[in-house]
């Protein structure tokens, strides 16, 4: 018997893949699924309704300078109006070129904050320098401040005097960023992380998570040392990769 052959799609329904017949709540739910970066990013780029789909509020926040138009939904003028607005589980987008200013700005819920650009380097953070003499009775000053469980990727955190990230409690991810300490007279103040868990902690609830900071393929540029903890919290596995120009870190800080 000869081989049955497949009736021919109508035409104009051939090009259509099966995936494009579902409607967009339905697509805008699978995206949800994907990571920001690069998967969810790339899917942007496949045609204009994913573009729309990939890019909508409800997936992730944005935060550009300056922006180009004030009543479009999910975009925010700076990163702590951005930090207000998102609820837990929110992912915002920092976008790349020119500095952005952070300044002791608290995150009490589970978000990621990743920057725009190729490179960390594109999407620059930075911490303004405090008080003298608040440092020196050791309120530090810092760029963002950590109290639950948070991501950032692909960002350049800059402080002028303090540290770039104060972790208070909940679990840290840091992948894939520099983080700098400017050089001062105070640099013996100056730490790119200091971690305070444990110590200062004011929610109970997030004892039973625990608390720790994973540093994933990170640069770290000045400072007394790369990270200060309190509590019962120690600096552990750490790893480092020598390259021409830089010097790229692993390591956890997590419980004794």
């Amino acid at each position: 018997m000869g081989k049955r052959r497949r009736a021919a799609a109508p035409v104009g329904e051939e090009l259509i893949s099966p995936v494009n017949s579902l409607d967009d709540g339905c697509l805008m739910h699978i995206f949800s699924f994907l990571s920001p970066i690069p998967d969810r990013y790339n899917t942007a780029l496949v045609c204009h309704r994913w573009r729309f789909l990939a890019c909508h509020p409800r997936l992730w926040l944005r935060v550009e300078r300056p922006i180009r138009d004030v009543m479009e939904p999910g975009v925010y003028p700076n990163l702590e109006a951005a930090v207000s607005a998102a609820r837990p589980g929110d992912t915002i987008l920092i976008a790349a070129g020119g500095t952005h200013v952070a300044c002791n700005i608290q995150i009490k819920k589970p978000i990621c904050i990743i920057g725009g650009g190729e490179l960390p380097d594109d999407t620059v953070l930075t911490c303004s320098r405090g008080s003298d003499k608040l440092s020196l009775i050791g309120l530090s000053n810092s760029a963002l401040e950590f109290l639950s469980t948070c991501k950032i990727a692909n960002l350049t955190i800059r402080a002028e005097l303090g540290c770039c990230l104060l972790h208070r409690s909940g679990k840290l991810t840091i992948q894939e960023c520099l983080l700098q300490c400017e050089q001062n007279p105070l640099d013996y103040l100056s730490f790119p992380i200091i971690s305070t868990a444990i110590e200062y902690n004011s929610f109970p609830s997030l004892k039973e998570q625990g608390h720790g900071v994973t540093v994933v393929r990170t640069r770290i540029e000045g400072g007394a040392k790369a990270v200060r903890t309190n509590g019962t919290l120690t600096l552990q596995h750490v790893r480092a990769i020598y390259s021409r120009s830089s010097v790229f870190f692993w390591f956890e800080v997590g419980e004794k």
